[in-house]
């Protein structure tokens, strides 16, 4: 890759001269992974490797830098630059926990998060606790999955962040895809002291009952026929308890009762509670009841298709 001094930063990393900016990065990603001396502990080769690809990357991330390199070759460096500095790259690879630490710390040291590059930082790798162009964006993602109940009532819950063990306080009434910020409980850069904060996306268990409907909290009814067809008092579930709900005659399936401040918890108070009746026939007939059913069968005055079948055709 040397040839009198000369390093052709375009092979080093395996790209064409060409290459524009994402695929530079992709590459050094790739080798960056491939030749790191924690994967190659003691491989005197790899570090060496590891050395050269990152100075490539260094001066091939930079615009003016790269501008400067493709102009001058060899001598790009002698040109004078805004930020002047070696084209050197030493780095202390005992200050770093595991590869990941390394990388994000390094990329943020080029002048971006992990998840994209800005210009390149003057003159090289800053020492430890030396100021960084664009910080490393330390803020970590993750879920809890938690039962209906404890989404209705609040919970805590102990985490495991990074060997450090994090009571969070979940409070009442939160919802599927509700989010809990904890400051400082992200990622630590290493050399820096600094910590992101942890962000934690709830995601409700469903309930064989209960159905969260925005505000409303929602469940089916089971009645009997004669329930649905003469009305009256019923015993119904609910989030507290049991309670009593009047179901008024002839009660069609389409509708609902609605217990005002029975539901989920809010801010200002509870929502509603919405039930949804729903025809419930014994697996089997006693012999009084298909001899009842007969009999209504017989005094029926209405037929529930009048007006359906004709209305159907298309």
């Amino acid at each position: 890759m040397s040839v009198n001094g000369y390093r052709d930063y375009f092979k080093v990393l395996g790209v064409e001269r060409g290459a524009d900016a994402d695929a530079i990065k992709r590459s050094f990603r790739k080798l960056a992974r491939q030749y790191h001396p924690d994967v190659n502990p003691g491989d005197q080769s790899a570090e060496a490797r590891f050395k050269e690809i990152s100075e490539a990357y260094e001066v091939l991330s930079d615009p003016d830098k790269r501008r400067r390199y493709e102009q001058f070759g060899q001598y790009w460096n002698q040109m004078g630059s805004a930020g002047g500095g070696g084209g050197g790259t030493e780095v202390d690879f005992g200050r770093y926990g595991n590869f990941d630490d390394f990388i994000n710390d390094l990329l943020g040291r080029f002048g971006g998060a992990p998840g994209g590059f800005g210009s390149g930082f003057p003159g090289g790798f800053p020492g430890p606790g030396a100021s960084r162009g664009v910080p490393v964006d330390l803020d970590a993602e993750a879920s809890i999955s938690l039962p209906l109940g404890d989404a209705f009532r609040g919970c805590e819950r102990t985490l495991a962040v990074n060997e450090e063990r994090v009571q969070v306080r979940i409070p009442a009434g939160v919802k599927d895809g509700s989010r809990l910020r904890l400051k400082g409980k992200g990622n630590l850069q290493p050399g820096t002291g600094r910590r992101g904060d942890l962000y934690l996306t709830l995601k409700l268990q469903p309930h064989p009952i209960w159905r969260l409907d925005g505000d409303q909290l929602r469940a089916e009814l089971p009645l009997s026929l004669d329930e649905l067809a003469l009305g009256g008092e019923v015993r119904v579930a609910t989030p507290d308890g049991e309670a009593t709900v009047q179901v008024p005659p002839g009660m069609s399936l389409g509708r609902s009762l609605r217990l005002k401040g029975k539901g989920w918890p809010l801010k200002d108070g509870r929502g509603d509670l919405l039930l949804t009746p729903i025809l419930k026939l014994p697996d089997s007939l006693s012999e009084g009841e298909r001899k009842l059913l007969e009999e209504l069968r017989q005094a029926r005055s209405a037929d529930p298709r009048q007006g359906w079948i004709a209305a159907a055709r298309l």
